[in-house]
Formats: C-alpha cells, structure tokens, sequence
C-alpha cells in the first residue's frame, strides 16, 4: 500500500492553481494586445487609402499629359493605358476634373472609424 501512495506522488502534471495563473497571465496579455491590434489594423486601412490616393493622382497625371486636362470619370483612370487601381475596401469619387485642378476622395465603408482621405491637386495633395 505504501507502495502505491509513492507511486502518485511521483507522476508529473500540473496543479490547479498553476493552470489558474497561467490563464490570469494570458488573459492580461490579451486585454493589452487586443486594443493595440484594433488600432493597428485602422492604420493598415487609412495607409491603402492613401496609396490609392496616390495611384489615381498619377493616373490623373498620366491623363493630363495626354489631355491637357484632367479626368472627371473613375472609369476613364482604371484603363491599363493609365493604370489607377484600387484596394478591395475602397471607393474612390472624382469630386471635380478641371484643366487646372482635381480633387478625389477615397473612403472605406466596409470598416468602422476609418476616415475618408481626400487628394486635392490645389492644396498639395492628401489632406
């Protein structure tokens, strides 16, 4: 009988109370990662916005060199001769298209919180 009760003290395992504190711990962590990962996640977003703000201003540039004038359709800039694409969340809007100026929008509807970029050629660029 002796024999026995030595025998379960020698098995190994894990008690209660350590499965308790690991589980407090990754709990801990997780409250702090998961705030940090929503964030991040609204920077990813707003940074496509901006790139296609980007890829349709040079569309719009590549446009004017064979124009003289700028495009105010979002089809005429998505043709491979000018080469504007967007990401799979954006919508893009040509506000206005003139001989001199341009202004675009850019938003993301499918996400919550992410604000619409606007690319105004007047004022310099992305505002």
């Amino acid at each position: 009988m002796l024999t026995k009760l030595n025998k379960k003290r020698d098995e190994k395992g894990f008690t209660l109370i350590e499965l308790m504190i690991v589980i407090a711990i990754i709990g801990i962590l997780a409250a702090i990662a998961i705030p940090q990962f929503a964030a991040y996640r609204e920077r990813a977003y707003t940074s496509a916005l901006k790139s296609d703000a980007h890829s349709f201003a040079n569309a719009q540039e590549a446009y004017y060199a064979d124009e003289d004038t700028y495009c105010s359709t979002l089809a005429t800039l998505q043709l491979p001769k000018y080469g504007a694409e967007s990401s799979q969340f954006t919508t893009v809007a040509i506000v206005s298209g003139s001989a001199t100026d341009f202004n675009m929008t850019f938003d993301d509807l499918t996400h919550t919180n992410i604000d619409t970029v606007t690319y105004d050629s007047d004022n310099g660029g992305i505002q």
